[in-house]
């Protein structure tokens, strides 16, 4: 089955493909040479995820997946939540970001945070179904490791001494908030018989 993987990220799709053990037929927006993006003004992770979605699936009427994930730490009232990819700037590096959050967090004893992800599948214009994933944990107190991309260093997954960015990737999509959604996405398609492979 052929599905577009709302993004530009080739990451994302590798991740997909891996975890269909490749029977999804899996392209991104970048594949079909789609160089805008929708604007995620949505109020929740599942919002931008269907406008994202809906988006892509009515410019190419291809059946179609999105997401939208981000990091809520407890004690900074759950920032930086839906905003995380535009925390303290678009174009401010991660590093930074991961700086500034260890500073806010340095008298914290509630040190408390989960990544969320959840991913929009939409089989047509009114078959749509949003699923998602969590795996809470907390802020280290210090970024640690060069895996991995954004939060990833300063994160560490609930019953781990790692944090995300040490972690080698297979070990990381076993637990991580987006590889559960994108599991659950492809158990619903493997239980739809009109999708069987």
């Amino acid at each position: 089955m052929k599905l577009l993987l709302a993004t530009q990220n080739p990451n994302k799709v590798l991740e997909l493909k891996r975890l269909s053990h490749n029977h999804l037929d899996v392209v991104s927006l970048k594949d079909l040479n789609i160089q805008e993006d929708v604007e995620e003004t949505g109020k929740s992770f599942e919002e931008n995820a269907r406008l994202k979605a809906l988006w892509a699936y009515q410019k190419t009427g291809i059946p179609c997946i999105a997401d939208d994930s981000g990091l809520e730490i407890t004690a900074l009232n759950n920032e930086p939540g839906i905003y995380s990819a535009r925390y303290l700037g678009e174009d401010t590096a991660y590093s930074i970001k991961n700086q500034i959050i260890l500073e806010r967090m340095q008298d914290q004893s509630d040190r408390s945070a989960r990544f969320i992800s959840v991913v929009c599948l939409v089989l047509g214009e009114n078959d749509v179904h949003c699923f998602e994933g969590i795996m809470p944990g907390s802020i280290d107190f210090e970024a640690k490791g060069f895996n991995g991309f954004g939060y990833d260093p300063i994160f560490l997954p609930e019953n781990h001494s790692l944090t995300y960015a040490e972690m080698d990737l297979q070990l990381k999509n076993s637990l991580s908030h987006r590889g559960q959604a994108f599991r659950k996405v492809i158990a619903y398609l493997e239980s739809r018989v009109e999708y069987e492979k």
